[in-house]
């Protein structure tokens, strides 16, 4: 099983108050049964994609997988230090180790409509860089190393102190650039 099963358990417990079989989700969220399990019993590293169309179909923001006693004031992480991480793999079919950490830096805040985070993106050589694309808009500012995003036909490098702002419904995807890790703040709006 890896490490904590945070987002796994998350989903299954909303999965199961919603009265939905893994069956229905995984119609519901354009996914098979097999990730669906695999995700609840902490199997597999989930990808980005398939985890907002779950989000999507289960009624709840992305963010629902990390909040633990949401809060209705402001949250305040020091020193972008979150607790809230979630290990994140590439899209490879069948990944074995994270690529991308995502620090959530409000997972408490109750009815947010974006979902700001430190992400670290580690290279990953093998990888095939497959477009995914969903509703909503992102935001990144590199704070260290290099990165690059596929946005559409367009290939963007960018360096630390670089940003974009893009509609994530356009097929893109977002990986360090080189066999150096770097460092983001991203700021994501999904629409439920």
């Amino acid at each position: 099983m890896i490490e904590e099963n945070r987002v796994g358990s998350k989903i299954r417990q909303l999965r199961e108050a919603k009265e939905m079989t893994v069956e229905e989700l995984a119609e519901a969220s354009q996914s098979s049964e097999e990730l669906i399990q695999q995700l609840e019993n902490g199997a597999l590293v989930p990808s980005l994609t398939p985890l907002l169309k779950i989000a999507r179909a289960l009624g709840v923001r992305l963010g629902t997988f990390l909040d633990d006693m949401p809060q209705s004031g402001p949250v305040i992480i020091r020193a972008g230090r979150s607790e809230n991480v979630v290990r994140f793999s590439g899209k490879t079919e069948k990944p074995k180790k994270s690529a991308l950490e995502f620090y959530s830096l409000a997972s408490d805040k109750a009815d947010r409509h974006m979902e700001p985070f430190i992400i670290d993106i580690h290279p990953s050589p093998d990888e095939s860089h497959q477009l995914s694309s969903h509703e909503g808009e992102e935001f990144i500012y590199v704070l260290s190393g290099e990165i690059e995003i596929f946005y559409g036909k367009d290939v963007q490098r960018l360096n630390a102190g670089d940003s974009i702002y893009y509609d994530s419904i356009v097929p893109h995807d977002v990986h360090a650039a080189g066999e150096e890790d770097a460092k983001i703040l991203a700021v994501v709006y999904a629409p439920l």
